[in-house]
């Protein structure tokens, strides 16, 4: 019997979003799926003019998703008076827990949760797309699908969302390059877990925001991620402060000429990533320094990182997996963020150097780099959309490289 995809969304003022979304539902070729909808928000908001707008705009969501009676819907009310969310618990992260949870309480361990967002477009194959990927290879534990952002027309948001992609894929790019295993993108709408995995780690953490990315993280600590898939998810672009750090939390960042957050991290600090995972077999025997070993040490507050990790891991390949357990992707992302002042020439010019490198390690990309550098090349929306479609065909290169190993 076919696998049941069981198709998890947090709403949260996208009644606008919605027909489009369900229509992209109703086209799918593989129909053999369930809806679980988390339509949330503070339920004090209920006492505040400025919230209204919100709250009537989820409860219209609930009324048209419950007129929506060909599609078999679940939906998990936590919007209307006197079932919003109170106290800390509340936001996206705790909407797509409680979908995902229910889902893995609803199916059976080879149902697949697939994570959606209202704001996504879906093409028609992609559902069957997911249940391919899951029937042909049991070995990962979760997938990340690739994804391209739909541009609106308008200059600043199609600027923004731009630079933010570009960001993405550049650091992307360099983590597989140097074969990371957090050489992951988080993308909360292309996510998707058997109901088995999604159990066995304990369900997604509820984070105030960037629940896609620690999801990923922990289920990469426990098998690899599969990442490719001929069919792309397309977010849509737009401002958005619903969460502290993400897309939209950038976009509105970068509108204001701040990108300080999300820098094109210059190669060389990748290349001492890199060094560092190689010295972790060496660590085995014996304390050695490496480019992250203080890093480390200040950030975990302990001088002695590695004697524990030996007396625990006796094995040298299970030291060398908790070594990257410890040394993460969230470690890395730390530590880029530190380093990269010290390193930094300047956004356009570290983006320069990340082309070259790029150019210097792919023949395909280098006759399109000799090209693009012999311009002058400001970060206009032109240029980047140029950039964006030659380094989405990079990574994605990469990508299915790395599915065939």
């Amino acid at each position: 019997m076919s696998p049941i995809l069981y198709i998890c969304l947090p709403v949260l003022n996208e009644y606008e979003n919605l027909p489009d979304l369900l229509k992209s539902f109703r086209l799918q070729s593989y129909q053999n799926f369930k809806l679980i909808v988390c339509v949330n928000q503070a339920d004090e908001w209920w006492k505040h003019d400025e919230k209204l707008e919100i709250c009537h705009d989820n409860a219209n969501s609930i009324k048209f998703l419950e007129e929506s009676s060909d599609l078999d819907i679940h939906i998990i009310d936590r919007s209307s008076i006197g079932k919003g969310w109170i106290g800390k618990k509340k936001g996206v992260g705790w909407a797509r827990k409680l979908s995902m949870d229910y889902a893995s309480e609803l199916g059976e361990k080879k149902d697949i949760i697939l994570s959606v967002d209202a704001d996504t477009y879906y093409p028609p194959d992609y559902f069957e797309s997911i249940i391919s990927i899951f029937s042909n290879d049991k070995s990962f534990s979760a997938h990340s699908n690739p994804y391209f952002h739909r541009l609106t027309g308008k200059q600043e948001e199609d600027s923004a969302i731009l630079r933010y992609e570009l960001y993405m894929r550049v650091y992307a790019i360099n983590m597989l390059l140097i074969s990371n295993p957090y050489a992951f993108s988080a993308i909360g709408s292309g996510m998707a877990s058997s109901i088995e995995n999604y159990t066995k780690i304990g369900g997604i953490s509820p984070k105030a925001s960037g629940e896609d990315f620690y999801f990923l993280q922990h289920m990469r600590k426990m098998a690899p991620l599969h990442q490719y898939n001929e069919v792309k998810v397309y977010p849509q672009a737009r401002f958005s402060d619903r969460v502290n750090f993400g897309t939209g939390p950038a976009m509105i960042k970068g509108n204001s000429g701040d990108w300080s957050s999300y820098p094109f991290y210059p190669p060389p600090l990748f290349q001492q990533i890199k060094q560092s995972y190689n010295v972790f077999s060496k660590l085995f025997l014996k304390d050695i320094d490496f480019p992250m070993s203080e890093f480390l040490k200040k950030q975990l507050k302990k001088e002695d990182l590695w004697s524990p990790l030996r007396k625990n891991n006796k094995k040298e390949e299970k030291f060398i997996r908790a070594c990257e357990e410890l040394v993460d992707g969230l470690r890395i992302l730390q530590y880029l963020k530190e380093k990269h002042t010290s390193y930094s020439k300047g956004d356009l010019e570290d983006l320069r150097l990340n082309l070259k490198w790029f150019a210097e390690n792919d023949e395909e990309f280098a006759s399109f780099y000799l090209d693009f550098s012999n311009t002058d090349t400001p970060l206009n929306k032109e240029n980047m959309i140029i950039l964006r479609e030659e380094l989405t065909k990079l990574e994605y290169k990469y990508r299915r490289i790395q599915s065939l190993s």
